[in-house]
């Protein structure tokens, strides 16, 4: 019992000030909401992954505005392109014709630890390990019960994925990651690195792959940047396609 109470201490150290990616747990969202899209219950239904169970979302308990949907593009770039928006706290991986899919994502709590810029996916992990630095370790002596590292699995910060952004074909030590606390997508919670519900994080690794060019703005209007860094992300704008009635398309 007492090996089981030490390993969730750690585990709860660890979700408060993991290097870079972790935070305190956010205030859930009051009141209960409707299910507007039956659709979503499959899509945030319990899944077996590689034999870790993620389970179902409540969605009686979450807005439905963080569900994952189809939307115009946030801007003329590349099909394939990763947008985040740290101000609106929406991740848009832009698809053909004008189209993106659109999800919720937790960023830094304060502006100074989110990652700004453009960036490319260097590595993507499933179930990724964590391991702490041998100065984080000096710092947080607590963080030597995982010197070897922390395996993946469902209590685990960085969750189901992991996509590693690198510039110059260096780690940034950025991440766009999965979390072990749902409540906290939509919330200025973290130390830094982008986090999304499993279930999304799954489905968006799925779709990308490594190399896909990723552009992180910190304003919710901030204007398109069209400098040497970031030249390469964008097309000349697209007529939009005709939104109302359009059919949301999820394939590959």
């Amino acid at each position: 019992m007492t090996a089981l109470l030490d390993r969730r201490s750690v585990l709860s150290a660890i979700g408060l000030a993991l290097g870079g990616c972790a935070a305190p747990r956010g205030i859930p969202p009051a009141g209960f909401y409707p299910i507007a899209y039956p659709e979503s219950a499959s899509a945030y239904g319990p899944i077996l992954d590689h034999g870790h169970e993620i389970p179902a979302l409540d969605l009686s308990k979450i807005d439905p505005a963080l569900l994952r949907q189809l939307t115009p593009s946030p801007g003329p770039y590349r099909p394939g392109t990763i947008v985040v928006n740290v101000g609106e706290r929406r991740l848009y991986l832009v698809r053909p014709g004008g189209a993106a899919i659109r999800y919720a994502v937790g960023v830094g709590r304060e502006e100074a630890l989110n990652f700004r810029g453009s960036a490319v996916i260097g590595r993507k992990a499933e179930w990724p390990r964590w391991s702490p630095t041998e100065a984080m370790i000096r710092r947080m002596p607590i963080y030597a019960h995982y010197a070897g590292g922390l395996g993946g699995g469902i209590d685990n910060p960085l969750g189901a994925r992991a996509l590693y952004l690198y510039r110059g074909n260096r780690d940034t030590y950025f991440r766009l990651h999965g979390t072990n606390e749902p409540e906290t997508i939509g919330e200025k919670v973290s130390s830094g690195c982008i986090r999304l519900f499993n279930h999304d994080i799954i489905d968006l690794y799925d779709r990308v792959s490594v190399g896909a060019p990723v552009v992180v703005l910190q304003e919710a209007r901030e204007p398109f940047r069209a400098d040497a860094e970031a030249d390469d992300l964008y097309w000349p704008a697209a007529p939009e396609p005709p939104w109302p009635g359009f059919e949301p398309d999820w394939g590959q």
